[in-house]
């Protein structure tokens, strides 16, 4: 089991400060699975602040690494933390079910 946190998309800004599109929400997702195909999953939305443009990264230029940083700078470290517990909750739950579903008329 492994937690990959990936960046699913950006918004930016066409301009803001006398830059040019300007990153301000990331759109990420938190996902943990194992080898028998069980996965947990988060998703989510940050704002990116711009109010201060003064390490400004070329929207060309900026890295997954880079954006994944500001997801986690605006979540916290705490959240960052629950999220990941959360998934693991997720995948744990399908690894050892407690409930099931169905219609036991339909074969």
């Amino acid at each position: 089991m492994s937690t990959t946190w990936s960046i699913v998309n950006t918004e930016y800004l066409l301009s803001e400060g006398g830059e040019t599109n300007v990153v301000n929400r990331l759109h990420w997702q938190c996902v943990d699975s194992d080898d028998a195909g069980n996965q947990g999953r988060a998703y989510g939305t940050v704002s990116v602040p711009t109010d201060d443009l003064s390490s400004f990264t070329p929207y060309a230029d900026i890295t997954e690494a880079q954006a994944l940083q500001w997801a986690f700078d605006a979540l916290g470290a705490e959240q960052v933390t629950a999220i990941q517990d959360g998934v693991a909750s997720q995948l744990a739950a399908q690894q050892n079910p407690t409930e099931g579903s169905g219609t036991p008329w339909v074969s």
